[in-house]
């Protein structure tokens, strides 16, 4: 297939490109490389992930350039994962997230339409669940309550697709991500930003003073779920990834510890705002729909990650 990737030169989307390549499919990638951190990472990515692929530095909110690409191209599928991620920074920059996740969505949507392309999968986040929907999440919960202007761009960015499909016949899988970590990940992400002030002798941020349970899902997992919903049609479906198997933070921490061979200095602060007490997925549908199950245990993850960590090239965080 001819497939699309949004956001191909972020932590997940690299990862995906790459994957879809090596298994026969000829990607274009279009990310903007903008600033919201290092962009020489992103750089840094495109070496050494999308070497195979044609990658386009570009907005997915411009539509010109958007009608552009798709007038150049015959996609059969585009991937979405183009967005302005992170829930910290969405109670700072509220404006910067509806422009990229919502509007940046429904331009990706409207071309789509116009030039043909019937399928999307859409990187979604567990976030859309907020705090008041039962654990562990089910993809039927009504997930009407998001606590962040990130969750709720997020499930914006769902509900469009259902239009798009009921409207116009555009089958979207959205995909729902839980806490996905692992090597070549963002700057902003809990489990590098630990590694990095743990090595360098500096105390980590403990919000809610450790009690906080998170459904850590390596991103090779992720992509191979991801890859699954690529290779099965389903019309319109909403389905998590994850482990199925939250983790308490200060275990989180402890492995960490072990694996870096150092000990964490802590600071004990209340909840962060737009934050959420517990992550947990019930994986029954991503088993049944997509035959998929998560493999990586967060050991071994956590092995993964600190073993490239040691070794990466630091000047890009």
């Amino acid at each position: 297939m001819k497939i699309l990737v949004t956001g191909g030169a972020g932590f997940i989307g690299s990862a995906l490109a790459k994957r879809l390549v090596t298994q026969g499919h000829t990607v274009t990638v279009i990310d903007s490389f903008n600033e919201y951190y290092d962009p020489s990472l992103k750089r840094a990515r495109e070496k050494e992930f999308l070497s195979a692929c044609e990658v386009i530095e570009g907005d997915i909110t411009d539509a010109q350039t958007v009608e552009k690409l798709f007038a150049e191209h015959s996609f059969d599928l585009v991937c979405h994962l183009a967005a302005q991620a992170g829930v910290r920074y969405s109670v700072e920059a509220p404006e910067v997230y509806v422009q990229t996740n919502v509007l940046g969505t429904q331009v990706l949507l409207e071309a789509m339409r116009k030039h043909g392309v019937k399928r999307m999968v859409y990187a979604s986040t567990s976030s859309a669940y907020g705090m008041e929907t039962e654990v562990p999440f089910v993809e039927d919960a009504a997930a009407d309550r998001p606590v962040s202007v990130y969750a709720a761009t997020k499930r914006s960015g769902e509900l469009l697709a259902h239009s798009y499909y009921k409207q116009y016949g555009i089958e979207t899988t959205c995909l729902r991500f839980f806490t996905v970590y692992g090597p070549w990940s963002r700057p902003d992400m809990a489990m590098l930003k630990f590694a990095q002030k743990m090595t360098a002798g500096e105390a980590i941020d403990i919000y809610n003073n450790g009690d906080l349970r998170r459904d850590f899902t390596y991103v090779d997992d992720i992509v191979d779920g991801f890859v699954k919903a690529v290779e099965t049609p389903l019309g319109y479906e909403v389905i998590n990834l994850g482990n199925g198997s939250p983790v308490e933070l200060m275990s989180f921490v402890q492995l960490l510890e072990k694996e870096l061979g150092v000990k964490a200095q802590k600071n004990m602060l209340p909840m962060q705002q737009g934050d959420v007490f517990e992550t947990y997925a019930d994986t029954s549908k991503a088993k049944e729909l997509l035959g998929f199950e998560a493999k990586t245990s967060l050991e071994k993850g956590i092995q993964a990650f600190t073993n490239w960590y040691i070794y990466c090239d630091r000047s890009q965080y």
